[in-house]
């Protein structure tokens, strides 16, 4: 019985980290999106209000970087919009993988170390996926038999 629970844990700690890679690109959307979510119930919209207005401004959000990726021409404002997504992650990066530690070592030092480790691991990640949106597509066929 022992060594399932292990294994469950073992389990259970890949897929939260599966699910933070997989999700950290969201997390400027989610951040945005509780703010405003927040913001909303606090003027009088209510709870179901509050969602609403929450979820639309954290798909405008997406979409706004998205299409800023896309279409802006300058490499610095690129650069910009991506540190934008990528900072949140990051810092989302460092207090799932602080969480984690904190309960699999005793010493402070070791503890910050291997969240800043988990920090720049979700943060380059974060970075690979944003630019994966910025990317141009592949030039098609006729496209090319036109050059």
């Amino acid at each position: 019985m022992i060594i399932l629970a292990i294994l469950a844990s073992f389990a259970g700690i890949g897929l939260l980290c599966w699910l933070l890679f997989t999700l950290a690109i969201f997390a400027l959307p989610t951040f945005v999106g509780v703010a405003v979510g927040a913001w909303a119930h606090g003027t009088g919209a209510g709870i179901p209000g509050a969602i609403l207005v929450g979820t639309v401004a954290a798909a405008i959000t997406l979409a706004a970087g998205h299409l800023l990726l896309t279409f802006v021409r300058p490499m610095w404002l690129k650069l910009i919009v991506a540190a934008a997504f990528v900072t949140p992650a990051a810092i989302a990066g460092f207090y799932a993988t602080h969480g984690i530690v904190k309960h699999l070592m005793p010493s402070d030092a070791w503890q910050i170390t291997f969240s800043f480790i988990g920090s720049v691991a979700v943060g380059i990640t974060t970075l690979m996926r944003v630019a994966g949106l910025a990317a141009a597509p592949a030039p098609s066929s006729r496209d090319l038999a036109r050059a």
